[in-house]
């Protein structure tokens, strides 16, 4: 994109900026006695359709509405490809997955994609044919290929194609040259490296397993994170608390769902920089995800009021908005 083509798309994106939900809105919607009503202040918030009704197809709407945005404003392939990595690599292991075991063939487990379509990944894979996928995605796709046949490790299965995600994220980004994107895919890496080692350290794994599902990046040195890991949550905690992301330490000794909501946190704050960003196409990145995060955020809230959960729950899992 050109300097002027950033301004025009910023100039667009702060406009929609103004409909995003704010910390207030949520709070109120958390607040609302049922999934019916939670609709309806949506629909008057201009979610969704004029006659949409059902909770599905409410999200659906809105996650087409982002996505088409970002076409919208001609934001490049390049762009668009790191955003849309975790859907891409949802695609492929669930498409090796099938391939590979007896799993049913349930084509309402992928995400919707025309560039990586899951019968389109299926096919590939059962021909071997690993040369039509690009380069970051063709070597994990094999490997996990082999370890589902010969393994049936599903685990590791999804860490080789995990990282393999990571890794295209942080090699992709740094290629756009934008220094949004390149802080936006380390951090993201980061956060996705320590999450598998607090996973790996619960659940006891070796150092060599976690070592393996563990993307290197700048923020540490991650044998020292999977060393600390494998010895338990008192080492590992001691080696998050000198590194930058030493808060992580304290969300991790609260519970699982606070650090969880602490990594969210850390990437809402992280896109925040953007609000006075005019020429990069950093800004229409940081609405995009900030869409994102509001969709996830409604989808607990009405998840929650579905299944009669308590206001208390819903409060628990709701994250900071950008709006």
């Amino acid at each position: 994109m050109r300097d002027a083509d950033y301004i025009y798309a910023v100039a667009c994106i702060r406009t929609k900026e103004k409909s995003l939900l704010k910390d207030a809105d949520i709070q109120t919607i958390s607040g609302l006695p049922s999934e019916k009503a939670v609709i309806t202040y949506l629909n008057e918030r201009g979610w969704g359709n004029s006659d949409t009704k059902e909770a599905e197809e409410l999200l659906s709407v809105e996650e087409a509405k982002t996505s088409e945005v970002l076409s919208e404003l001609g934001v490049g392939e390049n762009v668009i490809d790191i955003l849309m990595f975790r859907e891409y690599f949802h695609n492929l292991k669930t498409a090796v997955k099938q391939v590979c075991t007896d799993e049913a063939d349930d084509p309402r487990a992928f995400y919707s994609s025309s560039r990586f379509d899951g019968e389109k990944l299926k096919t590939i894979i059962r021909e071997n044919s690993f040369e039509k996928l690009p380069p970051y995605m063709s070597k994990a796709a094999e490997t996990a290929k082999d370890v589902m046949l010969t393994a049936r490790d599903g685990q590791r299965c999804d860490s080789i194609i995990d990282r393999a995600c990571l890794e295209a994220m942080i090699s992709e980004a740094a290629k756009t040259r934008d220094s949004f994107l390149i802080d936006y895919a380390e951090s993201k890496v980061a956060t996705a490296d320590i999450k598998i080692a607090v996973r790996g350290c619960g659940t006891k794994k070796s150092y060599d397993f976690i070592l393996e599902a563990l993307c290197p990046c700048k923020a540490f040195d991650v044998k020292a994170l999977a060393k600390a890991a494998a010895a338990g949550k008192e080492e590992l905690l001691n080696f998050l608390a000198h590194t930058d992301y030493s808060e992580a330490a304290e969300a991790v000794n609260e519970s699982f769902s606070s650090f969880e909501k602490w990594c969210d946190d850390v990437m809402i704050k992280k896109i925040m920089n953007q609000k006075n960003n005019i020429q990069s196409v950093g800004p229409v990145v940081a609405y995009y995800l900030a869409r994102q995060n509001e969709i996830r955020m409604v989808r607990i809230i009405l998840t929650a009021k579905a299944n009669g959960f308590p206001d208390r729950i819903i409060s628990e899992r709701v994250r900071k908005m950008y709006g």
